[in-house]
């Protein structure tokens, strides 16, 4: 597994110096409150949503320190225009934020097939083109760092939102492999890993449903219910966890967002071990003999 820090030292050693930071998604929920934060401690930042009416007020608020842009992260030559709009702004990028997303609602076999397609256009390959359009930017400046908003959902899953938790597998696995790939470069990488916050994103803007069937409608009325009475976690309080992250000579590949995760997916972890070791004389007899 690739580590990027020494995990029996996680206190930061700050670097606190005016970061510029370029930011996808940035019109409501955490990406807004990141945006906000940043800019508010002095930073400046490239925000980016689809609609630009709908960040049009940071410019009033934050002036020249902000530069709000249009972005489809479904268009790669929209995304590729956009990276180097900021960077040519505000000649530099230290760190590349791909926040932009949305849940798929829906089991397995009720997600259709143009479903899943527009999920993974946004929540993989969406990121994947904004890294893609940012690596040569950032090699060339020295550095940088990128960040990507996954869930504790890319370790675990739950039912009715399988797709969406599957996308964030994958997400989870591309920035693995990004992270050694870049690191030569001295390219840091941090999966931003939120449990469940009290955001937008359980909201019918971030949401999209599956054509339904009757037969799940009880579990999914159920599923929901169990959502609805979810304890969640306060926006507001991200904020500096996330500069510790940003400003820490050796940020984690992985940093959880909450106090939830790590208990659910300490858990999940055990029962897979668990499962593996007692198939393992099994699993061992599949090797054959050597060759």
């Amino acid at each position: 597994m690739t580590q990027q820090q020494d995990t029996t030292n996680a206190q930061p050693i700050t670097n606190t110096a005016a970061k510029v930071w370029f930011i996808t998604g940035t019109s409501r929920g955490f990406g807004r409150v990141w945006a906000e934060a940043a800019l508010r401690r002095g930073d400046k930042v490239a925000a980016t949503a689809r609609s630009l009416d709908s960040i049009a007020d940071l410019t009033e608020t934050y002036g020249d320190n902000v530069l709000t842009l249009a972005l489809d992260v479904t268009q790669p030559d929209q995304v590729k225009t956009a990276v180097e709009q900021a960077h040519a702004h505000f000649g530099r990028l230290d760190i590349v934020f791909n926040n932009a997303g949305y849940s798929l609602v829906g089991t397995i076999e009720e997600a259709s097939a143009d479903d899943i397609r527009a999920l993974y256009e946004t929540n993989v390959l969406g990121p994947v083109s904004v890294i893609q359009a940012a690596l040569p930017l950032l090699r060339a400046q020295g550095g940088g760092h990128i960040l990507g908003t996954s869930s504790n959902l890319g370790h675990v899953t739950l039912p009715v939102i399988g797709y969406y938790c599957s996308s964030k597998w994958a997400f989870e696995a591309i920035h693995e492999s990004l992270a050694a790939e870049v690191k030569p470069f001295g390219i840091n990488v941090t999966i931003i890993e939120p449990g469940a916050y009290a955001t937008e994103f359980g909201s019918q803007e971030s949401l999209k449903f599956a054509q339904p069937l009757d037969l799940y409608a009880g579990f999914k009325d159920q599923f929901f219910q169990g959502l609805r009475t979810m304890e969640r976690g306060d926006p507001a309080a991200t904020p500096e966890a996330l500069f510790s992250v940003v400003d820490t000579e050796n940020p984690p590949l992985r940093f959880f967002l909450g106090s939830h995760n790590l208990p659910w997916v300490r858990a999940a972890y055990a029962e897979r071990m668990a499962t593996w070791e007692a198939w393992e004389a099994i699993s061992n007899a599949a090797q054959g003999g050597a060759k």
